[in-house]
């Protein structure tokens, strides 16, 4: 079995998932798939039998049974804990697999003492038990993952002559009973606890480990079992039907031999996944430093040379999810600064288009159809991030925005659009959920002809954008299909609209998504835990590049090339990835059977 490790080990130590496809791409949200499916073999082969030899000379488990069974005879003259109904024996068709000689079959309640804990509303938890003296109370936030160690520092004590709440002693092990994270958070207590109504303890008797159960509850085998007993919408499991659960039972000798090597395997595992991670992050650093040079490069010269150097190193450099991310977005900062595709010196010159733009509004304004606006600053040397060709410009962003009175319009103010006023259909409601995946078609709330009229300065219409304007995922962008359904932007969404003869649209999306757009959007946001972006005025003079709309086309068809490819590399990272999982998890139940 040790071979099977030994051999899969590249399966182990590259195989990768992601923790959430909502989060930002990052190092930190890589899951190691193919370590927690080691950890699982470990804890699979310990509990059939796999792990550790046994020793035909050690006392057999069913005599430490009737052990525990006079153990449990006294307590209950003790009045400790209460008789319990004569159960069935447990018959072959629920014995998942078969078993060494010297073990036995036995369900959690022949072993234990199970017991769940007590709730408390809120408000008294805050009025009467917060930041005192006293016994701490375990909910289930408090309780990790695996071996985790429980939060005892909650602010959360209960008095210890309470006579209301049950104790969990020392040693008790712990588990989720109900919601999602049932069966997945469990732990073990170092020191005695009062604890909630939705962890079941578990208090064993004939001085078997706690760590021994622990590595039963983290198995796949008993994650299976303890599936199948969910029931209800939330997802919950009743302790009858958890007292009826059944584990192998190895002799005491062989469970703390098991558990001593499941100690020393999860630490070789912690040092694995710490040294993987560790790896990625250098990875990272590199890949960012490298494609750094790129972005430095004084001329075309420079950043052609750059990048036959990285060239030679592409399959080792943009082998993992991140670093392609990391290169799409190289991509898009080298084309807002004018060095992805060359210049045409046919094209119109920035400086020539803007006086045309100024033009236009003067026109509109002396015919009444546009306000008269504040003329806005010009960049100064100061302000301007970062060196453009000759022909572009930096302009405040206000200046290529569309000829409309509200170009930048934030949603309404809560109370003019509140959940009580939407109605099953009508009119809809563009929320953050649009920008957030770029998809517009989301729909869910809808408001009345009246409610629209009045608050038509927020609808949508063709060609606008849709910016989230707080939160963590400020400054994700989408754009107003033609084919659109009318209605309004909610209270968490900025609507822009740009001046599309001169302003590609694509190009747009591409300029604003790029690592210094989005640096200017999260520099001008207010609020340190939940940015918001700051008012109109602020956006208006944000520095801008600005170049001939053929040179920003030229620009979007470079940007879909370089992307198909980095998507198929993506792709081809991401199957490779995909089959390592698989694999993985195939050992793991192949080594089980």
């Amino acid at each position: 079995m040790i071979d099977t490790i030994i051999n899969s080990f590249e399966i182990w130590t590259n195989a990768q998932g992601i923790k959430s496809r909502t989060r930002i791409n990052s190092i930190d949200n890589i899951s190691l798939e193919g370590i927690a499916r080691l950890r699982e073999l470990i804890m699979d082969l310990a509990i059939t039998g796999k792990l550790v030899p046994q020793d035909p000379k050690e006392e057999p488990a069913d005599v430490l049974l009737k052990k525990i069974e006079k153990e449990k005879e006294k307590l209950v003259k003790e009045g400790k804990i209460s008789k319990q109904k004569k159960q069935f024996a447990i018959s072959d068709e629920f014995k998942q697999f078969k078993i060494p000689k010297c073990w036995i079959w036995v369900r959690l309640n022949d072993i234990g003492n199970i017991f769940n804990g007590n709730s408390i509303d809120s408000a008294t938890k805050e009025s009467k038990y917060s930041n005192n003296d006293g016994i701490p109370y375990i909910a289930t936030k408090d309780v990790g993952y695996a071996w985790d160690i429980l939060d005892y520092n909650n602010g959360i004590s209960i008095p210890e002559d309470e006579r209301n709440f049950r104790m969990a002693h020392k040693g008790s092990v712990l588990i989720c009973a109900e919601g999602g994270s049932a069966g997945k958070k469990c732990g073990i207590t170092n020191r005695d606890i009062f604890f909630g109504n939705k962890l079941f303890a578990i208090e064993l008797f004939g001085n078997i480990p706690s760590n021994y159960i622990l590595t039963n509850y983290l198995s796949s085998i008993f994650s299976r079992q303890f599936k199948s007993k969910l029931t209800g919408i939330i997802g919950g499991i009743s302790i009858q039907k958890f007292n009826e659960i059944i584990i192998p039972l190895a002799p005491l000798s062989e469970q703390k031999r098991i558990v001593a090597k499941v100690d020393e395997l999860m630490a070789l595992c912690d040092k694995l996944e710490n040294e993987q991670f560790k790896n990625l992050k250098t990875h990272e650093v590199l890949v960012k430093s490298l494609l750094e040079t790129l972005t430095e490069a004084a001329d075309a010269n420079e950043l052609q040379a750059a990048w036959k150097r990285m060239s030679t190193h592409f399959d080792t450099l943009f082998c993992t999810e991140d670093s392609i991310n990391q290169l799409k977005q190289t991509i898009l900062q080298l084309a807002v600064m004018g060095k992805l595709v060359k210049q045409d010196p046919i094209d119109e010159e920035a400086s020539d288009l803007l006086k045309k733009i100024e033009k236009e509004k003067n026109k509109l304004v002396e015919e009444k159809k546009l306000k008269k606006q504040k003329p806005l600053p010009k960049i100064t040397e100061e302000a301007k991030p970062f060196l453009i060709p000759k022909s572009w410009l930096w302009v405040p962003w206000g200046s290529i925005l569309a000829y409309d009175d509200y170009p930048f319009k934030r949603g309404p103010f809560g109370s003019s659009l509140k959940k009580d006023m939407f109605i099953e259909s009508g009119y809809k409601v563009y929320e953050q959920y649009c920008p957030i995946n770029d998809d517009c078609s989301f729909e869910r709330y809808y408001i009345s002809d009246e409610l629209y009229k009045n608050l038509e300065g927020f609808a949508v219409k063709a060609g606008d954008y849709l910016v989230s304007c707080s939160g963590a995922t400020l400054g994700r962008i989408t754009q107003v299909p033609d084919d659109f359904k009318e209605g309004i932007i909610n209270q968490a969404l900025l609507r822009v609209r740009m001046n599309h003869k001169y302003i590609d649209k694509d190009f747009f999306k591409l300029l604003f998504r790029s690592p210094y757009f989005q640096k200017m959007i999260f520099d001008n946001s207010t609020g340190s835990a939940i940015p918001n972006v700051k008012g109109v005025n602020e956006l208006k003079i944000m520095p801008v590049p600005f170049l001939p709309i053929e040179e920003q086309r030229k620009i979007v068809k470079k940007i879909d090339e370089l992307y198909k490819i980095c998507n198929n590399l993506k792709e081809r990272i991401l199957l490779s990835q995909k089959i390592k999982g698989v694999l993985s998890k195939t050992i793991v139940e192949k080594a089980v059977l």
